[in-house]
This record gives structure tokens, C-alpha cells and sequence, in this order.
């Protein structure tokens, strides 16, 4: 699979490129693709220091940690794809580096996290862990841990798990 998508995108990457070249010629897409890069450089330094400034305002409850967190995801994964080559990585990173279109992206970032920490939520529940494992593809294991001593040396069996 992972095979098949670096597939995909190559072969995206390259119609881009001649789909470009023929557009606006050659030397104006080398061009446009160093401008992306460089543009790209100048705002995941930018908004770097925003998202940390975000951080720290979000330690100090000025604003919602989950918006400081999924900025901070955002500019990542823009910086990523700003060093990926290609038009299409280099515009998509642009999108996720820009504040106007992370303010769109951000709800979407946001659903897709609580969907993933809920289920781990589910697993662990709000008093630790309950001998359940929910498996990222949606499979339940159930398990049940027997009680379990070990010796330190002494002669002394000390319980290993703590049942509550």
C-alpha cells in the first residue's frame, strides 16, 4: 500500500509539473517552485514562533489548548511538505502554513483527533485501565490479568498489580 501511494503522488507530482510547463513554460515553473520554497521558508519560520507563542498563551489559559495544538500540527505537517519537492507538496504545505486557511483546516484537525482520543479514552476509561484494548482497527480485546506476585530477594512476595 505504502508502495502504491508513493506511486500516486509521483505520478500527481509530474502531471503538475508538465501541466505547468505547458501552461506557463519551463523556466516560469522552475521559478514558481523556488518562489513556493522560499515563501514556504519565510512562514514556517513565522509560524513557528506563532504556534509557540500560542503554546505559551495556552499554558496560561488565554486561549484553548486544543487550538494551540492543532496549529501547532498544522504547521508541522505544512514544514514537512515544504521540504517534500514538487509543486503540489510545496502548495499544499502552503496551505497548512497560512493562519487564514489553518483557521478552515483547524476544525477538521480537531474532529479527526477527538475521534482518535476517544477510543483510547474508551480503553482506559476515567478510572485507568480495565483490562480492555480497543485496536486502532476497532477490535475489542478483553483480557483479565491473574494476580501476580515477584520477589525482591528477601523472601517477601510483593503483589505486582494493584487490582483496585
Amino acid at each position: 500500500m505504502p508502495a502504491l501511494l508513493f506511486a500516486a503522488y509521483f505520478i500527481a507530482e509530474i502531471a503538475t509539473l508538465v501541466l505547468f510547463g505547458h501552461l506557463i513554460g519551463v523556466f516560469p515553473t522552475i521559478l514558481l517552485l523556488i518562489a513556493g520554497s522560499a515563501a514556504g521558508l519565510i512562514l514556517v519560520r513565522s509560524q513557528g514562533r506563532r504556534v509557540i507563542e500560542g503554546f505559551r498563551r495556552a499554558s496560561r489559559g488565554e486561549v484553548e489548548p486544543s487550538t494551540a495544538v492543532a496549529d501547532g500540527a498544522l504547521v508541522t505537517v505544512g514544514a514537512v511538505l515544504m521540504f517534500v519537492p514538487g509543486l503540489l507538496t510545496s502548495l499544499l504545505g502552503l496551505l497548512a502554513l497560512m493562519p487564514f486557511t489553518r483557521f478552515v483546516i483547524r476544525p477538521v484537525v480537531a474532529a479527526f483527533a477527538a475521534r482518535r482520543l476517544s477510543r483510547v479514552a474508551t480503553a482506559v476509561g476515567p478510572y485507568g485501565y480495565r483490562n480492555v484494548v480497543i485496536d486502532p482497527d476497532g477490535e475489542v480485546i478483553d483480557a483479565t490479568v491473574v494476580t501476580e506476585y515477584y520477589d525482591d530477594g528477601q523472601g517477601n512476595g510483593y503483589r505486582a498489580i494493584d487490582p483496585r
